[in-house]
């Protein structure tokens, strides 16, 4: 590993940051040029934007032979929006969750991924399954149109239009993509070098180094949003890019891999159920209020880190692994789980009594 290793890994990281901010701008402009409702541009266009980055990353490290960072960008990915930015996110302010996030995004952000956890679970996954998620993506895609025209009122307006010239917003997303891929290309290729001087796994290199830079388009536009008062927007981001990285990420990922995508028995036993639980987590604490609380959101950042130092504890073979284990599986995640089902609890049953 040499110092130009590093640089290119750094500089990876700028560029897949730059080029996410460049694709979602003109993105965003073309769209509103175009007179589509703002609120499909959050929807869709904001949360697919910042998740490119890990397309970039996942179908290149497929088409290079390299699935342990296809899906350990995929699965860290999903980890890290829930619980590191997320819980950044509300840390910074709390996060007022829409009722449609509530009862039909989220849902389905847990459907999805225990649908991608059972197909994964005899180690393969086929290239039928990855056509199978983009179908996935297109159908969510349309839901979300049809559930943006469905809000806007009869008779009402188009949405006001944004006067940028339609060349300027198509090279803003053509730049934006020239800089995906050189990042993307310098960014795997020394994660990889990375992985191999250190004697750690392309998987866990994928879990931690390439899903958190990756996210860092999530982080900002969340981060943001929250300061700015557009908390919904910034919930909104995270689960359609988690999303997003399940059905056209993954399934991308998968259809051009030949032969279809191998999956790794860590993968299997540890980091896609860690993604599930993560995904199904996400259930009470956005159901209690409608709002994701600052306690909640440091909750979230304290299971990354604990998720995080598992990673690299088991990476080195530390002996305080064992240690680690024991009391996260004996009295963290049980305390975490009564906490929480006692807050939905108290929820349900004040909304369930009728005001005095």
């Amino acid at each position: 590993m040499t110092t130009m290793t590093i640089v290119l890994l750094i500089a990876g990281l700028v560029l897949l940051v730059a080029g996410a901010e460049l694709m979602v701008r003109g993105a965003s402009r073309l769209a509103l040029g175009l007179g589509i409702s703002p609120l499909l541009v959050g929807l869709t266009v904001m949360a697919y934007g910042t998740s490119a980055p890990e397309l970039a990353i996942s179908v290149g490290a497929a088409l290079n032979g390299q699935p342990d960072i296809a899906l350990g960008n995929v699965i860290g990915s999903n980890i890290a929006n829930v619980l590191l930015i997320l819980g950044i996110s509300a840390i910074v302010a709390p996060l007022v969750v829409s009722r449609q996030l509530v009862w039909l995004d989220v849902p389905i952000m847990v459907g999805v991924s225990i649908l991608v956890m059972v197909l994964a679970w005899d180690g393969q996954l086929s290239r039928g399954s990855g056509v199978a998620l983009l179908a996935g993506a297109v159908a969510y895609t349309l839901l979300q149109i049809y559930m943006a025209r469905r809000e806007l009122p009869a008779g009402s307006d188009p949405p006001e239009k944004f006067h940028t010239p339609l060349w300027k917003n198509l090279l803003l997303l053509a730049v934006g993509l020239a800089l995906l891929v050189m990042g993307a290309r310098w960014l795997v290729g020394s994660a990889v070098t990375i992985a191999q001087a250190l004697g750690v796994s392309e998987l866990v290199i994928g879990l931690t180094v390439v899903a958190v830079g990756t996210s860092l388009p999530e982080l900002a536009t969340s981060v943001v949003a929250a300061m700015r008062g557009e908390r919904d927007i910034a919930v909104g981001n995270i689960v359609g890019s988690n999303l997003f990285n399940l059905l056209m990420v993954l399934g991308a990922a998968v259809a051009l891999s030949p032969g279809g995508m191998a999956v790794s028995a860590a993968a299997v036993n540890f980091d896609f159920p860690v993604m599930t639980a993560v995904a199904v987590a996400c259930l009470p604490i956005f159901f209690t209020g409608h709002c994701i609380q600052r306690w909640e959101g440091a909750l979230f950042l304290g299971y990354y880190v604990a998720y995080t130092t598992y990673l690299l504890l088991n990476a080195a073979g530390h002996e305080a692994l064992p240690a680690f284990s024991q009391a996260m599986m004996l009295f963290v995640v049980p305390l975490t789980v009564i906490t929480l089902l006692v807050v939905t609890v108290r929820t349900w049953r004040s909304r369930s009594t009728p005001a005095a």
